[in-house]
């Protein structure tokens, strides 16, 4: 990518949510999973939202990607509002949703097939992206001859291929082991600071979070508003030696604190008692 196209990059990719609220299911088992939700996220940010299970991080994801619908408020893009799925707009699972009958590189490929790009121009495409994100030996095997971090990079690359405004991540490292799942936040730190997309992350995991995030959306339970938006201090590029500092404890403790507190008050915007900025919250 020339330095004009990561440029312009920079300049796409804002998210404006205006008291956002989302129901699911219908009649009497309808219910409101996220409530009155409103942030900014700015072009080229790495965002993670976290919070407690069935608390609307999910369904949040799924709006932006034009998945869900909105029952209330505005989601815009670049100004404009989120109708319905687009190729601008990635999202990357848990669990890889790869074609079993395809390679790697045609499962990276299919996007620009869908677009109409000739053979040669999808192929090296899927190429350059698979070598982006350490697959260029890889790109002739199937996802059943791939490990499950191989199988997460070929997923992130189809969606990148793209080159969507916004990277979605719905716990897309939840069902590695430990290890590989470190090489994969490392691997995702060193695209992100290569294509500088917009990315929105969902985790469970604080150290995740802290590690990956400019900033941290904390939500509460259901239905899911912000409880804080905390900006995170540590200088990039980051080393996974951060995770040993006091100031990661610190402020990985006022997470806890924030999960562990169910209040039926109205969202907090405050700054963190340990002096860090947390930003807005609406």
């Amino acid at each position: 990518m020339s330095g004009r196209e990561r440029q312009a990059r920079t300049d796409l990719g804002r998210i404006e949510a205006e008291h956002v609220s989302i129901r699911l299911g219908y009649g009497a088992e309808a219910f409101e999973a996220v409530q009155d939700v409103s942030f900014a996220i700015e072009p080229g940010e790495l965002v993670c939202l976290i919070g407690p299970s069935g608390c609307g991080k999910s369904t949040l994801l799924g709006a932006l990607a034009g998945h869900i619908a909105t029952s209330a408020g505005k989601l815009h893009v670049d100004g404009a509002p989120v109708a319905g799925p687009h190729p601008d707009r990635g999202i990357v699972f848990q669990h890889h949703t790869l074609f079993p009958w395809k390679s790697a590189r045609d499962n990276v490929a299919f996007g620009p097939k869908m677009r109409g790009i000739g053979k040669v121009e999808r192929r090296r495409q899927a190429d350059e992206i698979l070598e982006l994100v350490g697959l260029a030996d890889f790109a002739g095997r199937y996802p059943k001859q791939l490990s499950g971090g191989m199988q997460q990079r070929v997923e992130i690359a189809r969606v990148l291929v793209n080159k969507p405004r916004l990277l979605l991540m719905d716990e897309p490292f939840g069902a590695l082991d430990a290890l590989t799942r470190i090489k994969m936040q490392e691997l995702l730190l060193d695209i992100w600071t290569r294509v500088r997309t917009t990315v929105v992350f969902v985790t469970h995991d604080i150290d995740e979070a802290l590690f990956l995030a400019d900033r941290i959306i904390v939500m509460s339970p259901r239905p899911g508003r912000i409880l804080e938006v905390i900006r995170v201090p540590f200088a990039r590029p980051r080393a996974t030696e951060i995770v040993a500092t006091p100031e990661f404890g610190q402020l990985k403790r006022h997470c806890l604190e924030l999960l562990h507190v169910r209040s039926d008050s109205a969202p907090l915007t405050r700054l963190s008692p340990l002096g860090f900025d947390t930003g807005q919250g609406g």
